[in-house]
């Protein structure tokens, strides 16, 4: 039996994946028909993206799952006419990305780099960092994506702790939780990495108070999500030396406007949502390998528990 896939993205993402989602079917032993028009009532799945035109899923009455191509899912937890299984993106590729990204930007800190490569005075002025061992590193969300990074920062030698809402456990990360758990996790780590999701509890979880927290002349790492900082907040922090230095890949409005001051400001480093770019012949295995699952009744890989938003 053909199972029929909607590609419900944006048009520009179709040619990526028109042609490497049907071959992951294919491996996959799935015969599935992809379109980016099917009748709603002749939808099995669709392959789904939350700034895509659908916004409304009554209309899908035969669906069996939602599968986002985004490890971002806030945007359609919330949406009370999907009554299916949804799934995040967490794949290889996405996965690898966000890793090198992160230990990139934790090494420039920790080695203190800039000074090197920005010395428009030819500076010789040595000096030597400490070892990864001694420097202190927190990472903000331990989920798939946030323990990965901190495992291959664990690899690198660094004394790494990690914060949850929930408590979870790690042989080789300190694990805190919680409203008092994250004072603790916060002044654990001289550089903090964000990737928690954006849910109520969590934005501006770095605030005024929280910076507090931190060791003086902190660094701060954002890959997760721009709703998690308080703009104004970090500004005043850098202006004080609270923070050293804030690298940040996401904002609360993207592209970020030209007159936002962190564009300007001589301690900010802005990347343009470019940490984990989803790759598409990583993310098709995923998208395959899940509706094989579903087909087969088996469990689905990276299932979003809606309640808790993520």
């Amino acid at each position: 039996m053909t199972l029929n896939a909607l590609f419900a993205a944006r048009p520009e993402r179709w040619d990526q994946y028109k042609d490497v989602l049907p071959e992951a079917f294919k491996a996959a032993g799935l015969d599935v028909h992809l379109a980016l028009d099917i009748a709603p009532e002749e939808v099995d799945y669709i392959v789904y993206a939350p700034n895509s035109d659908v916004k409304d899923f009554t209309p899908f009455t035969r669906l069996k799952a939602v599968l986002n191509l985004w490890a971002g899912v806030e945007a359609i937890t919330n949406n009370e006419t999907l009554k299916v299984p949804l799934t995040r993106m967490v794949d290889f590729g996405l996965q690898q990305g966000m890793v090198e990204w992160v230990v990139g930007h934790t090494l420039r800190h920790h080695l203190g780099m800039d000074a090197q490569i920005v010395n428009p005075a030819h500076e010789w002025a040595p000096a030597t960092p400490p070892l990864s061992r001694d420097r202190g590193v927190t990472v903000l969300g331990i989920g798939e994506l946030g323990l990965a990074c901190a495992e291959a920062l664990v690899q690198l030698g660094f004394n790494v702790a990690g914060w949850s809402r929930s408590p979870k456990t790690h042989d080789k990360v300190t694990c805190y939780s919680g409203d008092d758990g994250l004072k603790a996790a916060l002044a654990h780590g001289e550089i903090c990495i964000l990737l928690l999701p954006s849910t109520p509890a969590t934005q501006n979880i770095l605030n005024a108070e929280s910076l507090s927290f931190m060791p003086r002349g902190s660094f701060i790492i954002n890959p997760g999500r721009g709703q998690l900082i308080d703009d104004d907040a970090l500004l005043a922090a850098l202006g004080s030396g609270q923070i050293a230095h804030a690298t940040l890949d996401v904002f609360r409005v993207e592209p970020l406007p030209q007159a936002h001051p962190y564009w300007a400001h001589p301690n900010v480093t802005v990347t343009p949502h470019m940490a984990a770019e989803t790759r598409a012949e990583t993310c098709a295995e995923v998208v395959a390998e899940n509706i094989r699952r579903n087909e087969a009744g088996e469990p689905l890989l990276h299932l979003v528990d809606r309640a808790a938003g993520y």
